[in-house]
């Protein structure tokens, strides 16, 4: 199939993994047994992102939709923020209730009595919050990423499930490598948390490595047919990030099974690698499509 290539500005990128990290963000928070201090952080991570990306917009090319789009996902999570910033005294409720499963576990082996937690009276923060920027940012990069393409059916619905699949993959890395370092602040924290990002990221591998190969994509790169600039050395350097990326996922679940609580650290480890690969594994082969689709057009 010969179709164009696909280009992705900085812009759609950082609309793109805003929106991919607060939904992996509410995967967490929903159970109600992070700490409120997890959500703020990300919060505070990914609401400057998304600034970035209207300045980027405004700088490099605007896009309407997007643009729009990405002013109302940094709202929309600085409205999060502030809502959970207020409610703050009302803690969350699953860490409460774990702390009284921990504490009758303890009594009944050891016969000795722990309080149990103090209610706090006062709303929770509702983390359903955290999907008002998600549908916003969806729908500003389906905007985009249509926008992108060359008003094919083909390339129009490549073009916008490599950024709704990239949102995801990016959002699920790094939030798991910043989950792996929240259970230095809550080391009682269940593990299944971090199993659950990093299974995420896992399942979401295949489909991110596939839609960068189908055309026009990576596999145009690895025949030649798509000139990277360097010999085709930046091909298979993003293969070895795609390849890396899985190796590391399946070693970090390996890392997780185990019952030590420096498992958690090495797994953190493990993810460190985990991102500077998967960021390899996205930004690099659309760097080169984006540098084919200027060649092609100048």
């Amino acid at each position: 199939m010969n179709t164009a290539p696909i280009t992705l500005e900085a812009s759609t990128f950082l609309l793109q993994w805003a929106t991919g990290g607060m939904l992996l963000g509410w995967v967490t928070t929903r159970r109600r047994e992070v700490s409120l201090g997890y959500g703020w952080m990300l919060r505070l991570s990914y609401a400057p992102l998304a600034i970035g990306a209207v300045i980027a917009g405004l700088r490099y090319g605007s896009h309407l939709m997007r643009d729009l789009a990405s002013v109302l996902v940094a709202a929309a999570i600085i409205i999060s923020f502030v809502s959970s910033f207020v409610r703050r005294s009302a803690g969350v409720s699953g860490a409460q209730l774990e702390h009284d499963r921990r504490s009758e576990r303890v009594a009944v082996m050891t016969g000795i009595e722990r309080e149990s937690a103090a209610a706090v009276a006062g709303k929770e923060f509702n983390p359903v919050l955290d999907l008002v920027p998600v549908v916003i940012g969806f729908v500003g990069l389906i905007a985009a990423g249509l926008s992108a393409a060359d008003n094919g059916i083909w390339t129009d619905m490549v073009s916008v499930l490599r950024l709704v699949i990239g949102a995801l993959f990016l959002g699920a890395v790094t939030n798991a490598m910043l989950l792996g370092h929240w259970y230095l602040v809550q080391p009682g924290l269940p593990r299944r948390h971090l199993n659950e990002l990093v299974d995420i990221l896992g399942k979401v591998w295949p489909f991110e490595v596939l839609m960068l190969l189908v055309p026009t994509g990576m596999v145009s790169v690895l025949n030649g047919s798509i000139d990277d600039g360097w010999g085709g050395v930046l091909g298979w350097f993003w293969v070895a990030c795609a390849i890396t990326t899985i190796v590391l996922v399946v070693v970090t679940k390996a890392a997780l099974k185990e019952r030590q609580y420096s498992a958690v650290m090495a797994a953190t480890g493990l993810l460190y690698l985990a991102i500077l690969t998967a960021f390899g594994t996205d930004l690099v082969a659309r760097a080169i499509l984006d540098a084919g689709v200027q060649n092609a057009t100048t």
